[in-house]
């Protein structure tokens, strides 16, 4: 694919943010992305902005052309994104495409959710919203349910304890601690998470993400725009993937498999010409620590069954052969649905580039991943990013 660079990212903080709209996050992510790029608003040609359940957070649809405001640009090409918790993942995959296909030389790609101001019961009725209405979501399985319906398959097949799913939400709350951005700094033990109040057996509490305000931003340019101005971006997108999979979890022969997420891999390693043999950190979708076993496997870190105790083993740490959620992952640095995508490429960019508080954890990093999926993974957005040669 031809070369795309990440001229600028930006984020805010992950969390609750009272009294602040969406409009006014989104603006603070992308101002940090095009003052880190260098790049005029003037120059953006397009905007694929992110975005799951404004319309019952903010009473806003059509919210494209309202983030566009104040790039200073006329004639812009504006769309939202939406394809649940994948969406920012997908809006990054439309900002590459459109690169890739010579449609635009520079475009803004960016992410927004507004959860906090509602009540919890509202916040889990809208997320479930992105289930099959009438085979889940009339019958009342929430996703809590529906991830512990999959670890209970995954265990049932291959073996594993909530203990080994515990390891996950410690390292990853161990790793967040020192990632400003975080909505989380609070380290916890294995005995917090097997402790916590069930949710859903053998999920507990502390096996969630949380529900997050957010925005995150990143500056996308061909290596031509970069080239011609004399832009030197230290990160590039050299792969990009999507996969689909039935949206009704009955309609999957196997419940231990995320497919969607399978072909999105391949489609991405595919396209930037390596395996998962040559990345040296990932940044995946944990919104339940079942769900990051299901994505170390999707992704080929681990065959079926083998990554149930990765974390316990230590493999995925900070200091591990393949660091898993720098960041803090969803479970800690936070899961504001639509920014969530464009989240893991801040974070990785900053993680290659070396400016990450955790970068030191990979200070030879050369090729990193996103994994961003949607629902129980009936989509899933995976990109390949590499230290810009």
């Amino acid at each position: 694919m031809p070369e795309i660079l990440i001229a600028g990212v930006g984020a805010t903080r992950f969390g609750d943010h009272a009294g602040r709209t969406g409009r006014e996050l989104f603006a603070e992510a992308r101002s940090s992305a095009l003052a880190e790029s260098a790049v005029p608003g003037s120059d953006i040609d397009a905007l694929y902005y992110g975005n799951y359940m404004g319309e019952v957070a903010e009473r806003q649809s059509h919210q494209a052309p309202l983030m566009a405001a104040g790039l200073g640009t006329t004639g812009l090409e504006a769309t939202r994104v939406e394809n649940a918790c994948a969406s920012g993942g997908y809006a990054v995959a439309d900002g590459v495409q459109a690169i890739e296909s010579g449609a635009a030389d520079v475009v803004l790609v960016g992410g927004l959710e507004r959860m906090t101001n509602l009540e919890t019961a509202e916040t889990t009725a809208a997320l479930a919203r992105a289930a099959d209405e009438l085979h889940e979501g009339r019958p009342g399985l929430t996703f809590p349910g529906a991830y512990a319906l999959l670890a209970d398959a995954y265990m049932e097949r291959f073996g594993g304890t909530h203990e080994d799913l515990a390891h996950i939400a410690v390292k990853n709350h161990e790793n967040a601690a020192t990632n400003p951005n975080a909505q989380f700094h609070d380290e916890i033990d294995v005995t917090d998470v097997l402790e916590a109040p069930q949710v859903a057996d053998p999920l507990g509490l502390l096996d969630a993400c949380p529900i997050s305000d957010g925005a995150a931003a990143a500056v996308l340019v061909s290596g031509e725009y970069a080239a011609e101005h004399d832009l030197g971006p230290a990160v590039a997108i050299t792969g990009s993937g999507r996969g689909t999979d039935s949206l009704s979890l009955q309609e999957r022969g196997d419940l231990t498999r995320t497919k969607a997420a399978e072909s999105a891999a391949q489609a991405a390693y595919s396209g930037a010409d390596v395996t998962a043999d040559d990345i040296d950190v990932a940044e995946v979708h944990d919104c339940f620590t079942i769900a990051e076993v299901l994505a170390l496997e999707a992704l080929g870190f681990y065959e079926p069954g083998e990554a149930i105790t990765a974390a316990r083993d230590g493999e995925t740490a900070h200091d591990g052969q393949l660091p898993i959620n720098l960041s803090g992952g969803l479970k800690a640095k936070g899961h504001p649905v639509g920014a969530t995508g464009v989240g893991q490429l801040v974070e990785l960019t900053k993680l290659l580039a070396g400016t990450h508080p955790n970068a030191d954890a990979v200070p030879d990093a050369e090729v990193g991943v996103t994994h961003n999926a949607g629902g129980t993974v009936a989509t899933a957005a995976v990109h390949v990013l590499e230290v810009a040669r």
